[in-house]
Protein backbone atom coordinates (compact mmCIF):
# COMPACT_ATOMS: atom_id res chain seq x y z
CA UNK A 1 0.00 0.00 0.00
CA UNK A 2 1.29 3.48 -0.76
CA UNK A 3 1.75 5.84 2.26
CA UNK A 4 0.90 9.57 2.10
CA UNK A 5 3.90 10.42 1.29
CA UNK A 6 4.25 8.01 -1.37
CA UNK A 7 1.75 10.02 -3.10
CA UNK A 8 2.87 13.45 -2.39
CA UNK A 9 6.04 12.42 -4.01
CA UNK A 10 4.24 10.88 -7.15
CA UNK A 11 1.89 14.15 -7.71
CA UNK A 12 4.69 15.63 -7.31
CA UNK A 13 6.55 13.79 -10.13
CA UNK A 14 3.83 14.24 -12.05
CA UNK A 15 3.44 18.06 -12.08
CA UNK A 16 6.78 18.76 -12.52
CA UNK A 17 6.85 16.53 -15.23
CA UNK A 18 3.38 17.84 -16.77
CA UNK A 19 4.74 21.56 -16.34
CA UNK A 20 8.14 20.92 -18.14
CA UNK A 21 6.58 19.16 -20.77
CA UNK A 22 4.01 21.89 -21.26
CA UNK A 23 6.77 24.59 -21.18
CA UNK A 24 9.50 22.66 -23.27
CA UNK A 25 7.40 21.31 -26.23
CA UNK A 26 7.09 24.64 -28.20
CA UNK A 27 10.78 25.15 -27.92
CA UNK A 28 11.24 21.52 -29.22
CA UNK A 29 8.58 21.44 -31.97
CA UNK A 30 11.17 25.08 -32.94
CA UNK A 31 14.11 23.45 -32.79
CA UNK A 32 13.17 20.22 -34.47
CA UNK A 33 11.40 22.06 -37.26
CA UNK A 34 14.50 24.23 -38.30
CA UNK A 35 16.85 21.58 -37.94
CA UNK A 36 14.43 19.26 -40.22
CA UNK A 37 13.86 22.17 -42.54
CA UNK A 38 16.18 25.17 -43.13
CA UNK A 39 19.95 25.20 -43.75
CA UNK A 40 22.05 27.31 -42.59
CA UNK A 41 24.94 28.89 -41.06
CA UNK A 42 26.22 27.20 -37.63
CA UNK A 43 23.20 24.43 -38.16
CA UNK A 44 25.31 21.67 -36.62
CA UNK A 45 26.79 23.75 -33.85
CA UNK A 46 22.78 23.92 -32.91
CA UNK A 47 22.06 20.78 -33.56
CA UNK A 48 24.94 19.58 -30.84
CA UNK A 49 24.11 22.10 -28.56
CA UNK A 50 19.98 20.83 -28.22
CA UNK A 51 21.48 17.12 -27.75
CA UNK A 52 24.18 18.55 -25.30
CA UNK A 53 22.39 16.71 -22.36
CA UNK A 54 22.35 13.74 -23.48
CA UNK A 55 26.25 12.99 -23.28
CA UNK A 56 26.96 15.54 -20.43
CA UNK A 57 26.86 13.96 -17.08
CA UNK A 58 23.80 14.94 -15.41
CA UNK A 59 25.48 16.94 -12.65
CA UNK A 60 27.41 19.16 -14.87
CA UNK A 61 23.46 19.96 -16.34
CA UNK A 62 22.44 20.89 -13.40
CA UNK A 63 25.57 23.23 -12.19
CA UNK A 64 25.20 25.01 -15.28
CA UNK A 65 21.70 25.27 -14.69
CA UNK A 66 22.58 26.56 -10.80
CA UNK A 67 24.93 29.09 -12.46
CA UNK A 68 22.28 30.40 -14.57
CA UNK A 69 19.66 30.59 -12.67
CA UNK A 70 21.16 31.43 -9.61
CA UNK A 71 20.90 35.02 -7.46
CA UNK A 72 24.00 36.52 -9.09
CA UNK A 73 23.37 34.89 -12.88
CA UNK A 74 21.92 36.25 -15.55
CA UNK A 75 18.63 34.27 -15.95
CA UNK A 76 18.11 34.39 -11.93
CA UNK A 77 18.98 37.70 -11.63
CA UNK A 78 17.17 39.11 -14.28
CA UNK A 79 13.77 36.94 -12.62
CA UNK A 80 14.46 38.12 -9.73
CA UNK A 81 14.99 42.08 -10.05
CA UNK A 82 11.97 42.29 -12.65
CA UNK A 83 9.41 39.49 -11.01
CA UNK A 84 10.94 38.80 -7.07
CA UNK A 85 10.92 35.26 -7.61
CA UNK A 86 13.60 32.32 -8.07
CA UNK A 87 13.23 29.01 -9.16
CA UNK A 88 16.26 27.76 -6.77
CA UNK A 89 14.97 24.91 -4.16
CA UNK A 90 11.10 24.87 -5.72
CA UNK A 91 9.28 22.53 -8.02
CA UNK A 92 9.70 25.10 -10.66
CA UNK A 93 13.66 24.50 -10.67
CA UNK A 94 12.82 21.10 -10.80
CA UNK A 95 10.39 21.02 -13.83
CA UNK A 96 13.14 23.52 -15.84
CA UNK A 97 15.72 21.01 -15.33
CA UNK A 98 13.17 18.02 -16.09
CA UNK A 99 12.33 19.92 -19.49
CA UNK A 100 16.05 20.39 -20.22
CA UNK A 101 17.12 17.02 -19.84
CA UNK A 102 14.18 15.88 -21.66
CA UNK A 103 14.56 18.54 -24.67
CA UNK A 104 17.09 16.33 -26.99
CA UNK A 105 15.03 13.05 -26.85
CA UNK A 106 11.70 15.23 -27.45
CA UNK A 107 13.74 17.10 -30.66
CA UNK A 108 14.92 13.82 -31.71
CA UNK A 109 11.41 12.49 -32.12
CA UNK A 110 9.53 15.45 -33.52
CA UNK A 111 12.72 15.92 -35.97
CA UNK A 112 12.34 12.57 -37.48
CA UNK A 113 8.61 12.75 -37.85
CA UNK A 114 8.67 16.26 -39.93
CA UNK A 115 11.26 14.80 -42.04
CA UNK A 116 9.40 11.65 -42.85
CA UNK A 117 6.30 14.27 -44.11
CA UNK A 118 6.39 14.12 -47.81
CA UNK A 119 7.81 17.42 -49.14
CA UNK A 120 5.73 16.71 -52.72
CA UNK A 121 2.66 16.60 -50.29
CA UNK A 122 3.57 20.44 -49.45
CA UNK A 123 4.51 21.28 -52.98
CA UNK A 124 1.06 19.72 -54.09
CA UNK A 125 -0.58 22.22 -51.61
CA UNK A 126 1.27 25.14 -52.55
CA UNK A 127 0.43 24.74 -56.12
CA UNK A 128 -3.56 24.70 -55.02
CA UNK A 129 -2.91 28.16 -53.71
CA UNK A 130 -2.31 27.47 -50.34
CA UNK A 131 -0.10 29.71 -48.31
CA UNK A 132 3.07 28.38 -45.86
CA UNK A 133 1.42 28.90 -42.67
CA UNK A 134 -2.03 27.03 -43.98
CA UNK A 135 -0.08 24.43 -45.90
CA UNK A 136 2.14 23.78 -42.39
CA UNK A 137 -1.15 23.56 -40.52
CA UNK A 138 -3.32 21.27 -42.99
CA UNK A 139 -0.22 18.94 -44.38
CA UNK A 140 3.06 19.23 -42.00
CA UNK A 141 1.45 19.43 -38.86
CA UNK A 142 -1.18 16.95 -39.26
CA UNK A 143 1.11 14.00 -40.81
CA UNK A 144 3.77 14.54 -38.04
CA UNK A 145 1.57 14.87 -35.58
CA UNK A 146 2.18 11.16 -33.80
CA UNK A 147 5.96 11.73 -34.06
CA UNK A 148 5.26 15.34 -32.05
CA UNK A 149 3.23 12.75 -29.68
CA UNK A 150 5.33 10.33 -29.28
CA UNK A 151 8.38 12.87 -28.42
CA UNK A 152 6.10 14.42 -25.72
CA UNK A 153 5.56 10.86 -24.53
CA UNK A 154 9.16 10.37 -24.49
CA UNK A 155 9.82 13.51 -22.35
CA UNK A 156 7.51 12.83 -20.29
CA UNK A 157 9.29 9.68 -19.67
CA UNK A 158 12.62 11.17 -19.16
CA UNK A 159 11.29 13.84 -17.04
CA UNK A 160 9.89 11.43 -14.46
CA UNK A 161 13.36 9.91 -14.15
CA UNK A 162 15.30 12.66 -14.18
CA UNK A 163 17.49 12.85 -10.90
CA UNK A 164 21.31 14.11 -11.21
CA UNK A 165 20.54 17.63 -12.66
CA UNK A 166 17.39 18.22 -10.25
CA UNK A 167 18.88 17.42 -6.87
CA UNK A 168 22.13 19.43 -8.11
CA UNK A 169 20.10 22.23 -9.17
CA UNK A 170 17.28 22.18 -6.54
CA UNK A 171 18.31 20.08 -3.70
CA UNK A 172 16.28 17.58 -2.10
CA UNK A 173 13.46 18.83 -0.29
CA UNK A 174 10.52 16.65 0.90
CA UNK A 175 7.20 17.89 -0.42
CA UNK A 176 8.91 21.01 -3.04
CA UNK A 177 11.82 19.43 -4.91
CA UNK A 178 11.25 15.57 -3.72
CA UNK A 179 10.19 13.77 -7.01
CA UNK A 180 9.96 9.55 -7.70
CA UNK A 181 14.04 9.46 -8.70
CA UNK A 182 15.16 11.49 -5.38
CA UNK A 183 12.63 9.78 -2.92
CA UNK A 184 13.82 6.39 -3.96
CA UNK A 185 17.72 7.51 -3.35
CA UNK A 186 16.54 9.00 -0.76
CA UNK A 187 14.90 6.07 1.06
CA UNK A 188 18.20 3.77 0.23
CA UNK A 189 20.46 5.55 2.20
CA UNK A 190 17.38 4.91 4.99
CA UNK A 191 18.10 2.00 7.15
CA UNK A 192 14.77 -0.34 6.97
CA UNK A 193 13.76 1.96 3.61
CA UNK A 194 13.75 -1.09 1.45
CA UNK A 195 10.03 -0.97 1.20
CA UNK A 196 9.36 2.59 0.31
CA UNK A 197 12.29 1.85 -2.73
CA UNK A 198 9.99 -1.30 -3.56
CA UNK A 199 7.17 0.66 -4.00
CA UNK A 200 8.19 4.08 -5.36
CA UNK A 201 10.29 1.91 -7.70
CA UNK A 202 7.43 -0.21 -9.10
CA UNK A 203 5.79 3.08 -9.87
CA UNK A 204 8.54 4.17 -11.76
CA UNK A 205 9.01 1.03 -13.89
CA UNK A 206 5.29 1.25 -14.20
CA UNK A 207 5.31 4.80 -15.85
CA UNK A 208 8.26 4.43 -17.92
CA UNK A 209 6.68 1.32 -19.18
CA UNK A 210 3.70 2.83 -20.19
CA UNK A 211 5.27 5.40 -21.52
CA UNK A 212 7.75 3.89 -24.00
CA UNK A 213 4.42 1.44 -25.56
CA UNK A 214 2.74 4.45 -26.02
CA UNK A 215 5.36 6.48 -27.42
CA UNK A 216 6.42 3.14 -29.57
CA UNK A 217 2.51 3.32 -30.67
CA UNK A 218 2.39 6.42 -32.07
CA UNK A 219 5.29 6.67 -33.52
CA UNK A 220 4.20 3.51 -35.85
CA UNK A 221 0.64 5.31 -36.04
CA UNK A 222 2.41 8.26 -37.44
CA UNK A 223 4.95 6.11 -40.36
CA UNK A 224 0.78 4.47 -41.37
CA UNK A 225 -0.26 7.52 -41.85
CA UNK A 226 2.61 8.97 -43.69
CA UNK A 227 2.64 6.09 -45.63
CA UNK A 228 -1.23 6.20 -46.28
CA UNK A 229 -1.45 9.83 -47.72
CA UNK A 230 1.86 8.84 -50.19
CA UNK A 231 -0.68 6.93 -51.82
Amino acid sequence: MLSAEDWQVIGLSLKVSAVAMTATLPLAFALAYILARRDFLGRSVVDALVHLPLVLPPVVTGWLLLLAFGQDGPIGGWLQSVFGVSVLFRWTGAAIAAGVMALPLMVRAIRLSIEGVDRRLEGAARTLGAGAWRTFATITLPLSLPGVLAGLVLGFARSIGEFGATITFVSNIPGETETLPIAIYAALQVPGGESAVVRLAGIAVALSFAALILSEWLARRGGAGRRDGRR
